[in-house]
């Protein structure tokens, strides 16, 4: 700034949302973001796994995923491979209900890696599009969760091969640094290539987001503002980071 020289607070806000979109940028380029380009992407099924803790807004963002892909005319098979939880398995058929696509289950207690063979062998046979499988969202044991989520993904391969194609990590955008040490975890234990955002209806602006994407070069693909089937958006850096800059002190 010193350098640059500004002449007022609007001037200093610009360089500054120039800035982050620039920093955004550096982590979404090439990634494409459309609930249309599955098409575009690897052979069917385009398999996505879901981590993140429990409490995030995991399930409902998988319900909301289903609901997008199909409402662009993709068909979708869910996998409630979160045997950790009852809760987690029933919500989850809940929103398949809802969204009206089919979904892959086994109760409680299953071995999660099982349920996910079945969901993507079911999602090949069946010729769908989209495959979205959720996860176990525990951490008190971070070799625990890395086992799993390997196995996970070694058995989905057996059917498709290069399975998943997207690890998509959900983060709470309320929790503030939370979030970030969340990522932490997760990007240690799996591949992660993705983020999702949720809850940001409320007071919450998602900044921490920014770290997260710029430390972890990870691109923001969704955004959840609400509790609607249709509240979930695609991300868009400009708009996110003017959002930011809306009140002024």
């Amino acid at each position: 700034m010193a350098r640059d020289k500004y002449s007022g607070t609007s001037e200093l806000n610009r360089f500054l949302k120039e800035e982050i979109v620039g920093l955004m940028s550096e982590n979404t380029a090439g990634s494409k973001v459309d609930f249309n380009l599955v098409d575009e992407l690897p052979p069917k099924p385009y398999v996505i796994m879901v981590v993140g803790v429990n409490g995030v807004g995991k399930t409902t963002t998988i319900g909301k995923l289903a609901y997008a892909f199909k409402k662009a005319g993709k068909s979708v098979v869910l996998g409630a491979a979160d045997t950790f939880r009852a809760a987690a398995v029933d919500q989850l058929i809940i929103w398949a209900k809802r969204v009206d696509v089919p979904i892959v289950s086994q109760g409680m207690g299953a071995d999660p890696a099982s349920v996910a063979f079945d969901a993507v062998s079911s999602a090949h046979a069946q010729d769908a599009d989209v495959c979205i499988i959720d996860t176990a969202g525990r951490l008190h044991n971070k070799i625990n969760l890395m086992n799993e989520l390997s196995k996970i993904k070694r058995v989905m391969q057996k059917v498709v091969p290069d399975a998943p194609h997207e690890i998509l990590l959900v983060l709470d955008a309320s929790t503030g640094q939370n979030a970030f040490e969340q990522a932490k975890q997760f990007v240690a234990a799996t591949d992660v290539n993705a983020l999702a955002l949720t809850k940001l209806d409320g007071t919450a602006k998602g900044g921490v987001v920014i770290g997260v994407s710029d430390q972890f070069s990870i691109p923001v693909k969704y955004i959840g503002v609400g509790e609607k089937m249709e509240d979930l958006q695609l991300f868009d850096k400009k708009e996110f980071v003017n959002s930011l800059f809306e009140s002024q002190i």
